[in-house]
């Protein structure tokens, strides 16, 4: 079988076609998490994504690691234990872009009793391995400092933790990259044919169409992963997708601190206020089916005066649609368990191979998922194909630091030293790019001693020199790819800021394809 291998790559490459142990489909946290893990094993790696990197449900999330309280009452042990344990491993794995935060449940009689919250907790707090986030406890309210209602006296407090999804999306890619993968944005996969035992793979970008082998396909299309299965592969899905639409409102800080609040509704759903960037309060998510185009996910008028109504039973800030600085809303795509509640389909992931026969290339599709299991759900695809894969190497993906986490000993204190050799920095700028790059930060800086020396000034704390290097070294290509994805600075900008950004951005395009020519 090894010598048959190597005779098809050889013959491949001699016809100026490259062989892939994997090609995923698909650039958000899962086919990124599992290219990540693959190239780690020593399997060769391509990645295409026919947008750019967490440009969908990857980056619409509550923007949060966490176990699943509210998964309990719907019985889901095994993805709570799973997702308990791994708020721990990322927390360590990524302290940069993810931060412990403490959750306030303020106690609501009519909604869930006293006794059933508090099981809840302790089944949170002893179900997964918990050694850094501290456990939970009762907590009254004080009418004069606390920002709920007066007749909210008491509630409950218990740990989870806070991510930058879309930077969390972007450094699985980093790392997949400098783990030997290829990884290519905005390159759509037109179509895939199963050829003696390989996996042919039809690619188009803005140069044109090529094409790739493969001898396993991982299908990571997330909203798209049945529809690719039918209308590109031509083969029948083995299970249904629910679309479930969940919207967020972004609004000016509703409270003082750094908790989050966990609001109970009468639906028996719960919202989340995550103070969010220093200035806002992200207030969400719905859970609403959605029978549109996954592209185009906007907020609906209903679901902002439930998020609205909501906030505006708990907290003394009144909120109305004026207040809303930003919206923002994706798709969770969760396979399809014919639960009549959008809010009870299960979030757990399932992996689906389709290998009947021998000699056929085998294809592993994913339904499911969330943001804080992508780790173990990459572990499970490529336990699935270790039969394909004799020689893979053993998992590794626990104990590894993400990029930017190498040699960081405290936020505070790498932006203590940036803030000592970049003359001019501020504190909130220092702060920002600690988070954004963690160590990796003086990669871009190049040996800069003032943000004098970093070029263009956008304004808002972003410099040429950092925009250099989010298109060299993470795939950005627009301006919402660096705003909205790579820097969140797409609050702050002015349309005059934006048009500014562009027309630097076309520049540097226009640089890199004259030095790609030559």
């Amino acid at each position: 079988m090894k010598n048959k291998n190597i005779a098809i790559k050889e013959a491949l490459m001699s016809d100026h076609q490259t062989l892939y142990d994997l090609v995923v489909i698909g650039g958000g946290i899962n086919g990124v998490g599992i290219a990540a893990d693959a190239a780690g094993r020593g399997l060769s790696v391509f990645l295409c994504e026919k947008d750019d990197l967490a440009s969908h449900t990857s980056s619409a999330s509550s923007k949060l690691i966490h176990g699943g309280l509210r998964y309990l009452e719907h019985k889901e042990f095994r993805l709570v234990r799973e997702a308990l344990a791994e708020r721990e491993v990322l927390l360590t794995k990524a302290p940069h872009i993810i931060r412990p935060m403490r959750f306030i449940m303020p106690h609501q009689p009519h909604l869930r009793p006293a006794w059933l919250i508090r099981t809840g907790l302790f089944f949170y707090d002893h179900l997964g391995k918990r050694e850094k986030l501290a456990g939970s406890n009762h907590i009254r309210f004080h009418p004069i400092d606390s920002p709920l209602k007066d007749e909210i006296t008491h509630g409950f407090e218990y740990s989870d933790c806070a991510v930058d999804d879309a930077r969390l999306v972007v450094l699985n890619a980093i790392q997949a990259q400098e783990m030997g993968a290829k990884v290519v944005t905005r390159t759509r996969c037109l179509s895939a044919q199963r050829q003696n035992g390989l996996w042919c793979v039809e690619l188009e970008n803005a140069q044109g169409i090529y094409q790739i082998k493969a001898k396993v396909l991982v299908n990571a299309a997330g909203p798209w992963v049945a529809q690719f299965i039918q209308q590109d592969l031509q083969l029948k899905s083995p299970y249904g997708v629910r679309l479930i639409q969940g919207s967020h409102l972004i609004v000016p800080r509703l409270y003082e601190g750094n908790k989050a609040y966990i609001m109970q509704n009468n639906d028996q759903r719960i919202v989340f206020a995550i103070p969010y960037l220093g200035r806002y309060t992200l207030i969400g998510t719905t859970d609403n089916e959605y029978l549109g185009n996954p592209n185009h996910v906007e907020i609906t008028e209903k679901e902002i005066d439930y998020l609205l109504d909501i906030s505006n039973k708990y907290f003394k800030t009144q909120l109305t649609s004026a207040h809303i600085v930003a919206t923002f809303s994706g798709v969770r795509s969760l396979c399809d368990d014919e639960s009549d509640n959008p809010s009870a389909v299960t979030r757990d992931y399932t992996l689906a191979l389709n290998h009947e026969f021998e000699d056929e290339a085998p294809l592993l599709s994913v339904f499911g998922g969330k943001l804080t299991t992508y780790r173990k759900l990459a572990e499970s695809a490529l336990d699935h194909l270790s039969p394909f894969f004799v020689e893979m190497k053993k998992a590794w993906t626990e104990k590894a630091l993400l990029p930017g986490a190498e040699n960081l000993n405290s936020i505070e204190e790498l932006v203590a030293q940036l803030q000592d050799k970049l003359s001019g920095i501020s504190h909130e700028l220092a702060t920002r790019w600690v988070h954004a790059y963690g160590t990796r930060l003086w990669l871009f800086l190049n040996q800069a001693t003032s943000v004098h020396e970093l070029g263009q000034d956008f304004g808002h704390g972003l410099y040429a020199q950092e925009v250099d290097y989010l298109v060299e070294h993470e795939w950005a290509v627009s301006t919402d790819d660096i705003l909205k994805r790579r820097t969140k600075l797409y609050l702050e900008f002015s349309e005059n800021d934006v048009f500014a950004l562009d027309n630097y951005l076309i520049e540097v395009h226009e640089r890199r394809l004259q030095r790609d020519v030559a």
